[in-house]
C-alpha cells in the first residue's frame, strides 16, 4: 500500500481499515513497517481533526475523588484547608501551587492537568 499524508475522510477510513487488517504484525516485517506508517499518518490526522481537549481540573478531582470514597472533608485534609476545599470544588477559588503540588502527590492526578487551573487564575 502506499502510504502518504491524509487529505480527507475517506482516505482516512481506508487507512484505518487497512490498520485494523494488519494490527497483529510483526515488528521488522513489511506489515509491521506499514503498520508503524499508518499509526504516524493516522495520529497526525486525528490530531488535527479530531483533537481531544484538556480535561477540566475540577473534574478529574471529583473523579478521583468519587473512585478513593473521598468526601470534602477527606479533600480538605488534602489540601490542609477545609474552607478552600469547598471554594475550589464550586470553582469559587483558584488553585494553587502548593495545592497542586498536595493534590498531585496524593492523589496521583498529573501536574500539567491541575495546572491549567493555576494559570487561568493567574
Amino acid at each position: 500500500m502506499d502510504i502518504s499524508i491524509i487529505k480527507n475522510e475517506k482516505q482516512y477510513q481506508t487507512y484505518l481499515k487497512r490498520m485494523h487488517e494488519i494490527f497483529d504484525a510483526k515488528n521488522g516485517t513489511p506489515e509491521g513497517d506499514e503498520l508503524d506508517l499508518l499509526a504516524l499518518v493516522i495520529e497526525k490526522y486525528e490530531d488535527e481533526h479530531y483533537p481531544i481537549e484538556d480535561p477540566d481540573p475540577i473534574k478529574v478531582i471529583q473523579f478521583m475523588m468519587e473512585q478513593r470514597n473521598m468526601n470534602r472533608k477527606g479533600f480538605g485534609l488534602v489540601i490542609k484547608s477545609q474552607s478552600r476545599a469547598t471554594e475550589i470544588l464550586k470553582r469559587q477559588r483558584p488553585l494553587t501551587l502548593a495545592m497542586i503540588r498536595r493534590i498531585h502527590g496524593q492523589l496521583g492526578i498529573p501536574a500539567e492537568i491541575l495546572i491549567k487551573d493555576y494559570k487561568l487564575a493567574n
